[in-house]
């Protein structure tokens, strides 16, 4: 069949595309481990499996270094370091996320000044509340202890008793309201000078004074 000039275009084109991909190729070289000497090869030679070797270019520069394989022990190390990285960037990703909720929750230090005094506010309305209810209970008590001393040697109507016990629970009740208030007053306390700290922090506002320490609410009478 006569070539065509269609056909041997086409052919000196394969042709010098190979040469250029065969010009371009890779070499794998590295030490032979029975003489020493190097070996090289246009694919990885079997001396160089399972050890170190370079990639290098058609003109013999190393664009490429491999290792040998990693130890069961390197594997495992780089395991554990790989989950501690990833870790640290949760960790700070994580950080990054509350910083930027302060900054929306805050425009100035003074804001957290606000937000604390309103949340002691509340707490310590919260305990006054509740000594004012032990009072009010204790007054009902009274009444009830009065007519408690008419049965000293008799048993106590079920009635009386009931209403005894149950005033006394209420006032349980309370006193647990207002140790969990207090304890709620202190977190709240650390709360707000964690978040004046950070502010600092993140605008580079420096030292500051801390903020005077409120007192504590005081315990029922």
């Amino acid at each position: 069949m006569a070539l065509t000039p269609k056909l041997i275009t086409s052919a000196i084109w394969l042709a010098l595309t190979a040469t250029a991909t065969q010009a371009a190729g890779e070499i794998y070289c590295c030490p032979d481990p029975a003489s020493g000497r190097r070996v090289c090869a246009d694919t990885l030679p079997d001396q160089c499996r399972g050890r170190a070797y370079r990639v290098l270019d058609s003109n013999g520069n190393v664009i490429k270094e491999v290792g040998p394989p990693l130890t069961p022990e390197q594997k495992a190390e780089q395991v554990a370091e790989a989950k501690r990285l990833k870790k640290v960037e949760e960790a700070a990703r994580e950080q990054r996320r509350r910083d930027q909720a302060l900054l929306d929750t805050y425009a100035t230090r003074q804001d957290i000044d606000l937000a604390q005094e309103k949340a002691e506010s509340d707490i310590k309305l919260a305990i006054q509340d509740a000594n004012a209810a032990i009072v009010e209970i204790s007054r009902k008590r009274k009444k009830f202890d009065n007519e408690a001393e008419f049965y000293k040697k008799k048993t106590l109507p079920a009635e009386l008793a009931k209403e005894l016990r149950a005033l006394d629970h209420e006032t349980k009740l309370q006193l647990e309201l207002i140790e969990v208030k207090k304890q709620e007053f202190a977190i709240v306390r650390a709360k707000y000078e964690a978040d004046r700290q950070r502010f600092d922090a993140i605008n580079g506002s420096g030292a500051k004074t801390t903020r005077s320490t409120p007192a504590s609410p005081s315990a029922p009478r």
